[in-house]
């Protein structure tokens, strides 16, 4: 809508800085006619009546002019390739990793030489675990960002990030990093100037002289860390206040209240997009508002501020994507897409945690009941948006699916999750899972799992067995699990190590700075004598490497993998057996698991009421011709088995 007051402000901020509206910067004047009305409207549900509001709000302008001034001109090409080609994102070609830099390759100046690994596995987008400076032994993992600008010495500089970037555009390679939007490290420039008394800089965090307010919070406010962190505020002597840390109190907690805490937030978004980030990590988006008498997460103001900034990267960085880690259930996950007129216009990716962890669910129970009771609400994402899947990251898993879904299925919620848990910590009887349980909080009993890809799956234990039949049972649940992720739609994104069958790395008990937190187990150093197995024919390493490999090939060549909106999930003929069918301009893809350590039988029947059944299926994973009879009228699969049946 035009907003004929806001026409002439735009109009004198352009000519300030020399834009070419008809030439040049066209693109520019268009988004920016296109989205100014509706970005001054969020800016106003949130900041009118406030005192600094217009004049942050015209530094907002001045700040999305120039950012496109500084953006290179290789990225303003890319810009126009991406938006040529529609929502470029939504791609079956596109599969990630996610590393720990230093862990990975010791150092940014390391990565250059590892991409040809990629090359070969058929990773083509790298996310970078945060890289920005962060205080030794108070940097939650690199989540306590005290330079937001100056990449952290140990893992180089950011003249090397801006060398990374360029190997990686040169092989049409996507880069991601994280921003921390929700809090900065106490070590942070703004939170010092806060701490000696500025004013200015206290007004960047919630800080209070007295408990009185803090205890108000506290009243509805959930512990994050309630083991490590307990409570949401600490005290700072220095300056004599009472300072919101939601999660460890070494992070202090951004008032987005301020204008200017967006406007800097958003100039430093724009700072990243500029170095060539194709898919931006919003870490913790849930927190950003908080508000007395709620729990501080999952506020309506926090998805105005995501749509306001969304609105301002598609003005000057129109490119990149915004990821919005929001690890929430999954009625709440759906909003982070957009809602009503922005539905779609909020954040383009989510984490699909949810479906993560009901994975591991079936895996452990050797039933998908549950997994399916889920589906109708994952189901609602919208088109134009798309899922990061993943089996593992380098958080934990938390249970994080309804109480009714576990229900449905026909078990007791708190039984269940017991289960869950005592079966992923190695401690239920037959359980082959060697992980940990994280953060569990005293009172209730939730508790979150730690633990790698590979010892979840069995495989730590199995060749501490040395049975030959228990490894080959731990490497076809790894398969299975990465496979039903892959195919799933959206964005594959493995972590690093899952590749090539890393099991736990104990080495982090050693460490003061990281024995508190197990999470590290699963957060290994690579051992490159180790990769280099993936080689030797028969290898544990060349057997996940190389079936890992091949998926991700099987993946790619098939058009209907793309996140199209056009994933339909099997009726459950037999509670062991998960399937979906993806569809693309008339072909078919018939995705098939069995997560059950006994042989399945599936009857024809269910492919049947889609419709036509051929002679004869292609599995792309074994390569071979499924009759359509099957043994006996039907499929039967092996434990913990899977097909990829198209039509022929």
């Amino acid at each position: 809508m035009y907003n004929h007051t806001l026409h002439p402000i735009l109009h004198q901020a352009l000519t300030a800085q020399g834009i070419d509206p008809a030439g040049r910067d066209n693109g520019l004047y268009i988004r920016f006619m296109a989205n100014a009305a509706t970005m001054r409207d969020l800016y106003d549900e949130i900041y009118a009546g406030h005192p600094g509001g217009m004049a942050a709000f015209n530094r907002l302008i001045d700040t999305l002019i120039r950012a496109h001034v500084a953006r290179p001109q290789a990225l303003k090409e890319r810009d126009d390739a991406k938006q040529a080609g529609g929502h470029w994102f939504l791609s079956p070609k596109i599969s990630g990793m996610s590393l720990y830099v230093d862990r990975f390759a010791g150092d940014i100046n390391g990565l250059p030489d590892k991409l040809d690994y990629f090359g070969e596995l058929g990773v083509n987008c790298l996310h970078l675990m945060p890289v920005f400076e962060s205080p030794e032994g108070e940097s939650d993992g690199g989540y306590a960002v005290s330079d937001f600008r100056r990449v952290d010495p140990r893992f180089g500089t950011l003249e090397d990030l801006k060398k990374l970037q360029s190997s990686l555009l040169s092989r049409d390679m996507y880069l991601m990093l994280d921003i921390v939007l929700n809090h900065t490290s106490h070590r942070h420039s703004w939170a010092e100037k806060a701490r000696a008394g500025d004013p200015a800089y206290q007004d960047y965090y919630y800080m209070y002289d007295t408990r009185e307010i803090p205890d108000r919070f506290e009243q509805a406010m959930p512990e994050i860390f309630p083991e490590s962190a307990p409570g949401n505020f600490t005290y700072s002597p220095e300056c004599r206040k009472w300072v919101m840390t939601v999660f460890h109190n070494y992070q202090w907690d951004l008032n987005y209240r301020n204008p200017s805490v967006l406007v800097d937030m958003i100039d430093t978004i724009l700072f990243y997009a500029n170095l060539g980030v194709d898919i931006l990590r919003i870490d913790a988006p849930a927190f950003i508002w908080k508000q007395e008498g709620t729990s501080c997460q999952n506020l309506p103001q926090a998805h105005t501020l995501l749509r306001l900034i969304r609105q301002c990267v598609e003005v000057a960085a129109p490119g990149m994507a915004l990821l919005g880690e929001a690890i929430v259930a999954p009625a709440a996950i759906m909003k982070y897409f957009g809602t009503d007129a922005f539905t779609a216009r909020e954040c383009d990716f989510a984490y699909n945690a949810t479906h993560m962890a009901l994975q591991w669910d079936a895996l452990a129970t050797g039933d998908v009941r549950v997994m399916m009771a889920a589906q109708h609400e994952l189901l609602q994402k919208p088109y134009g948006s798309s899922w990061i899947n993943y089996t593992r990251c380098h958080d934990d898993i938390g249970l994080g699916y309804e109480d009714y879904m576990i229900s449905q299925a026909g078990f007791t919620p708190y039984d269940h999750r017991k289960f869950i848990k005592e079966y992923y910590a190695g401690t239920f009887a037959g359980s082959p899972a060697r992980g940990a349980l994280f953060s569990v909080n005293p009172k209730t009993q939730d508790a979150r799992i730690s633990g790698s890809l590979a010892s979840l799956c069995g495989l730590e234990s199995a060749m501490e067995s040395g049975v030959e039949a228990n490894l080959e049972l731990a490497l076809k649940r790894i398969l299975l699990m990465q496979a039903h992720s892959f195919f799933l739609g959206g964005l594959p994104m493995l972590f690093y190590g899952d590749e090539i069958g890393y099991t736990n790395d104990y080495s982090y008990l050693a460490d003061p700075g990281k024995a508190y937190d197990n999470r590290w187990m699963h957060r290994p150093v690579i051992d490159w004598g180790k990769n280099a197995r993936r080689k030797e024919q028969g290898t544990i390493e060349q057997r996940v490497f190389s079936a890992t490999r091949k998926l991700l090939r099987i993946r790619h060549s098939l058009d209907m993998v793309g996140d199209q909106k056009n994933l339909e999930w099997l009726p459950v003929h037999n509670i062991h057996v998960a399937g979906y069918l993806r569809t693309h301009n008339g072909r078919r893809l018939f995705c098939i698991f069995n997560f059950s350590g006994n042989r399945q039988v599936l009857g024809w029947e269910v492919i049947r009421s889609y419709g036509k059944v051929p002679d004869r299926f292609h599995d792309h994973w074994s390569g071979t011709e499924v009759a359509a009879a099957g043994e006996n009228g039907a499929l039967v699969l092996e434990p913990y088995a899977f097909l990829l049946l198209e039509d022929r």
